[in-house]
């Protein structure tokens, strides 16, 4: 028979035990609702003198949707807080899981109701387990409560900790992917960034590495959504999608082939390409949320790059302007004056006279957005280009930066000898001009 030791004061779990189940069963009346109290505050303390911790939560979370609808939310958090506590008194890592499963589940069923207050509790349960595994399950639970009860933005800031977090967590490569696209859900749910909603989608498409063709087949909606990404966006110039199998199992998609054949062209072809692909597929772009006239104005700077990449390093306007497609430089009065002061800024010599063609207002964009650095030889109607991004960069890439570092490398090898022979020769000079002193 169990013995209960008695206390001076009432265990905290006992309390909330006792209260729980008082208010879970006072409308039955006090004949029926006092033997079931005392039954219930008897089985909570056998659990507590023979460690059975999970019991003990299982007990004291069996009014727990009552207590969410009847009790203010300050006691709710006083309440939860202690059932939570009961995952530090077990010993067993499994079973301190087990209990952060049951309640983060109790907790998550209802995320329509006071789902700020659940989420708060949520991320309190968090800080009281030590496991790594049992933290990255809870977390998981809150960003999908985040999603359900509409509340992403409280979790949104803690996305900035994922690397650490990801360090503490030590996962496998399929809770990595859990993780990513849970982040993306949530992103894609609150509107934020682009860019993270990108980053994260790309971080979740990179876990198909090596994968055979069935997981590989899981990805496809999102390596869509990540390519639409990148193509909306207006500040994203370069990507390696296409080095992602998640991404190239498209190619060959009887669905997605258009998707990866746009894709392929705003990273490896010009401005014409595109207008054929839009005059063939017009209705696609607009089913996947794409504006034609953000698409011309992305293609035109990813156009401009990619003459900029050219090794003689100069670029004939007449080339950007047939390459772009402009031919009338459509300003107001009010709009060329504001051009000619953002060349000044720039650093850039001022226009002599704004030309027909929009080559210049182009190349500036271009230098904004840090896509190149050049010089505008206005004499020579030429731009000439010291550097520009490149789309992707992949093994061609490599082996270019490769052979300029070993260029370079060389240079300054040469630099260091002629130095190292100078001052030998002015020591020299100076030794034999001691020695006519003497």
């Amino acid at each position: 028979m169990t013995t209960v030791v008695p206390t001076s004061e009432e265990d905290p779990a006992l309390s909330v035990v006792r209260f729980t189940s008082e208010l879970a069963w006072a409308d039955a009346g006090p004949e029926v609702a006092e033997p079931q109290v005392t039954r219930l505050c008897v089985e909570a303390q056998e659990c507590m003198v023979m460690g059975r911790w999970f019991d003990l939560a299982s007990l004291m979370l069996t009014s727990a949707e009552v207590i969410f609808s009847k009790v203010a939310e300050k006691d709710l958090e006083c309440i939860f807080t202690v059932i939570c506590n009961v995952v530090t008194k077990s010993e067993s890592p499994d079973e301190a899981l087990e209990m952060a499963k049951l309640i983060s589940s109790k907790i998550s069923q209802q995320p329509k109701d006071k789902p700020a207050l659940r989420l708060k509790i949520l991320f309190n349960l968090y800080n009281l387990l030590e496991n790594p595994y049992s933290r990255f399950y809870v977390y998981m639970k809150a960003l999908s409560l985040a999603i359900d009860g509409k509340v992403t933005e409280h979790v949104i800031p803690s996305f900035t900790n994922i690397d650490s977090f990801l360090k503490e967590w030590n996962l496998g490569i399929l809770d990595q992917r859990n993780l990513f696209l849970a982040i993306s859900n949530v992103l894609k749910e609150n509107k934020s960034s682009g860019k993270d909603y990108f980053k994260f989608l790309t971080k979740y498409l990179a876990t198909f590495s090596g994968e055979d063709a069935y997981t590989l087949s899981e990805a496809k909606e999102e390596a869509v959504h990540t390519i639409v990404e990148f193509v909306k966006s207006p500040d994203m110039f370069q990507c390696d999608l296409l080095d992602m199998p998640a991404v190239g199992q498209l190619e060959k998609d009887a669905k997605y082939a258009l998707v990866y054949q746009l894709l392929i062209i705003f990273l490896t072809q010009r401005l014409d390409a595109y207008l054929e692909f839009h005059a063939a597929n017009s209705t696609l772009l607009k089913s996947l949320g794409l504006v034609h006239e953000d698409c011309i104005t992305k293609m035109r700077l990813m156009s401009l790059v990619a003459l900029g990449s050219d090794e003689t390093g100069q670029i004939p306007y007449s080339v950007i302007k047939d390459t772009l497609r402009v031919s009338l430089l459509n300003l107001s009065a009010s709009g060329r004056v504001a051009f000619i002061s953002w060349l000044t800024l720039l650093g850039l010599t001022s226009l002599a006279q704004i030309n027909d063609d929009e080559v210049e207002p182009w190349v500036v964009k271009a230098i904004t957005a840090k896509l190149i650095d050049c010089k505008l030889d206005q004499m020579n109607q030429l731009v000439i280009v010291s550097r520009s991004t490149d789309r992707v960069f992949g093994q061609h890439q490599w082996q270019s930066l490769r052979t300029k570092l070993a260029t370079w490398r060389g240079n300054i090898a040469n630099v260091i000898s002629t130095i190292q022979a100078n001052r030998i020769t002015d020591d020299g000079s100076q030794a034999i001009q001691g020695l006519t002193i003497r």
